[in-house]
């Protein structure tokens, strides 16, 4: 059953259904920018790096050094450059405390965006920590609030800090230090299952050549949507709702073709079978936060993913 699932992706490859021709990402200014193509080589126990093949496009960016926590079954992502710092998701209840020493150790001093993907939980449930305790710039969410403990703290700390976050509902696009952000919201407010993680912002993140895409928790009916904007291919792929197995994540490995992929997830609750052998049938070399935290880099040219 599995492997006829990859081989049904690759099917969809070459009929063309949901793959990627190369085209540049949407923003909301309609700037193109060149998708980059990488070649990796093993370097050391989990150490991969790759460089893009096309001169014409290996334009040089900003030093960029990404940082996916191993936080559980949640998700937690810290973006920085030598003058910009933006975190997508919190992770659980209790997980700012780790955000914040990891700010506090490097020196940072403000938090230039906050993006809440969705407010489930294990995405929300450490920004009303932070929020008290560290200023932060800009918050962007999306528009499905949920009932829960963690989203009343979350609220209640952006009113103490004197904040209104912005509710994100077309694309949305900002450049922070050299590198180019574009946020992507849900089309509908409802979906037919699971409205919140369908209701997920997806980021694109491009630094000179290298390309980035972090999918919160997007299920079925979201992924397709957005399979269909056509962004083209990246580089890095955060692999959606912790790497359990949906159907569409085929045209999603199909569209994006990543060469890396960082899955969120624990022992507790570990991704499935089938996305991994998924993704390893495209290519990417695939990393788990269940396995430690994960350091990206990226210089502009060259991408490197490890096990911090």
């Amino acid at each position: 059953m599995r492997m006829a699932r990859v081989l049904t992706a690759i099917l969809l490859l070459l009929t063309g259904c949901g793959a990627a021709s190369g085209d540049s990402a949407v923003t909301t200014s309609g700037a193109d920018s060149a998708a980059a193509t990488t070649s990796g080589t093993d370097s050391a126990a989990g150490t991969v790096s790759g460089t893009a093949t096309d001169s014409s496009t290996a334009t040089s960016g900003a030093d960029l050094e990404i940082i996916c926590f191993q936080a559980g079954k949640a998700d937690a992502f810290l973006l920085l450059t030598p003058e910009s710092a933006v975190l997508i998701d919190c992770g659980e209840k209790g997980f700012g405390r780790t955000i914040l020493a990891e700010l506090e150790a490097r020196g940072i001093g403000q938090l230039d965006m906050m993006v809440i993907t969705h407010f489930d939980k294990d995405h929300v449930g450490g920004a009303a920590r932070i929020l008290n305790n560290f200023p932060v710039a800009r918050v962007l969410q999306s528009n499905s609030p949920k009932d829960s403990e963690e989203y009343e703290k979350y609220v209640k700390a952006l009113k103490n800090a004197g904040m209104e976050p912005e509710t994100v509902r077309e694309n949305l696009s900002f450049t922070l230090d050299g590198v180019a952000y574009t946020v992507n919201p849900p089309k509908r407010a409802n979906y037919n299952s699971d409205s919140s993680n369908n209701s997920s912002l997806i980021v694109s993140v491009e630094n000179g050549a290298n390309r980035l895409l972090f999918t919160g928790d997007a299920q079925d009916e979201r992924i397709e949507e957005f399979v269909a904007l056509d962004w083209g291919t990246y580089d890095f792929l955060k692999v959606p709702y912790h790497g359990h197995w949906q159907e569409s994540l085929m045209l999603l490995a199909g569209a994006v073709a990543p060469r890396y992929a960082v899955v969120t997830s624990s022992d507790d609750e570990p991704e499935d079978a089938e996305t991994l052998e998924l993704l390893e049938s495209f290519g990417a070399e695939t990393f788990l936060t269940r396995n430690g935290n994960i350091r990206v880099t990226s210089d502009g040219v060259t991408l490197r993913v490890e096990y911090a």
